[in-house]
């Protein structure tokens, strides 16, 4: 895994890991936009560095070279960094254990650095209340420089939150378009080409995009991982993608069929049915790709839902 800046580009995917375990390797999901910090303003908002267990904190020592970088030498500010979002419920979160392993491996692959857990759980016990909140845990370091960004690293664990939706979202009609994720395996915060990819699919009257290479086999989404069902079987696409924590639980908690295969844009019409899936909107059904539309009532749906409703959350 090699660490990602801002820049995106287009290449071919490769095979992923199948969510169950086993098989071919596959992966995917959901994302928002970075927020570009100094030191001092993480700092006036609680911010602490990430750094080993059992450390002192780290002080503040870099204030007049922090006081001299332009923007352009902040890799906050070109979005190199990664993060991973939950959804926070009565101190808990389904998933937990995911999210912290998520943090830790990409941490080692973008900085070279390890991250401690349980400093993660100190800060999102110290940021969250009782809930329900989508909490964003981002993670960046303001002082590594956009010209070495191979120099040690001290990453800065970052927690925000906000309100979910108070609503159940309507089906999603999604366009797709050829495009691959730089470091796709990795949560990154890099997500400009995905952004615009969005916006475009919206201008186009849809409701978001669909990925897929330049072969024509289906990824993922912007912020989600896709599944089909054909007839009562679950289809994960084979693909390069990133690895998504409702994805994993989902194909867990399943005991039906289910299957990881590339799925091309020309197999669309012989699903039964597809949906999106991520840790903020669980389960999502797709009510059309393209030209292809899908029943958003099928009965592995539902069971779908009431398997995630029985995924026991993790407490913070």
């Amino acid at each position: 895994m090699r660490s990602t800046a801002d820049n995106t580009r287009r290449r071919p995917s490769g095979a992923t890991e199948r969510p169950g375990g086993g098989g071919h390797t596959r992966a995917p999901l959901p994302a928002e936009l970075p927020t570009p910090r100094s030191r001092h303003a993480a700092e006036r908002n609680g911010e602490q560095p990430g750094r080993p267990c059992g450390t002192a904190p780290e002080t503040n020592t870099d204030g007049d070279r922090l006081a001299a970088m332009t923007a352009t030498d902040d890799p906050a500010m070109t979005a190199y960094g990664h993060f991973t979002t939950m959804r926070v419920e009565h101190h808990a979160v389904r998933g937990l254990g995911l999210h912290l392993h998520r943090l830790v491996t990409d941490c080692a692959a973008v900085f070279s650095a390890d991250l401690c857990p349980a400093h993660v759980r100190r800060r999102l016990r110290t940021a969250t209340a009782e809930g329900p909140l989508t909490v964003r845990v981002t993670v960046t370091d303001p002082h590594l420089p956009l010209t070495h960004p191979a120099a040690p690293a001290h990453p800065h664990v970052a927690v925000t939150t906000r309100a979910p939706a108070t609503q159940t979202p309507p089906p999603l009609r999604v366009r797709s378009t050829t495009y691959e994720r730089d470091a796709p395996t990795i949560k990154h915060t890099g997500l400009f080409g995905a952004l615009y990819e969005r916006r475009r699919a919206q201008l186009a009257g849809y409701d978001d995009a669909l990925f897929t290479n330049h072969d024509g086999l289906v990824s993922e989404g912007v912020t989600w991982n896709i599944g089909f069902i054909r007839h009562d079987t679950i289809v994960w696409p084979q693909a390069d993608v990133l690895p998504g924590v409702t994805m994993r639980l989902l194909a867990a908690a399943h005991h039906g069929p289910q299957r990881t295969e590339p799925v091309h844009l020309s197999h669309l019409p012989r699903m039964t049915a597809a949906f999106a899936t991520n840790a903020v909107g669980a389960i999502r059904p797709l009510a059309a790709i393209d030209h292809t539309s899908y029943p958003t009532d099928h009965r592995v749906l539902t069971r779908l839902r009431e398997q995630y409703a029985h995924v026991v959350p993790e407490t913070i």
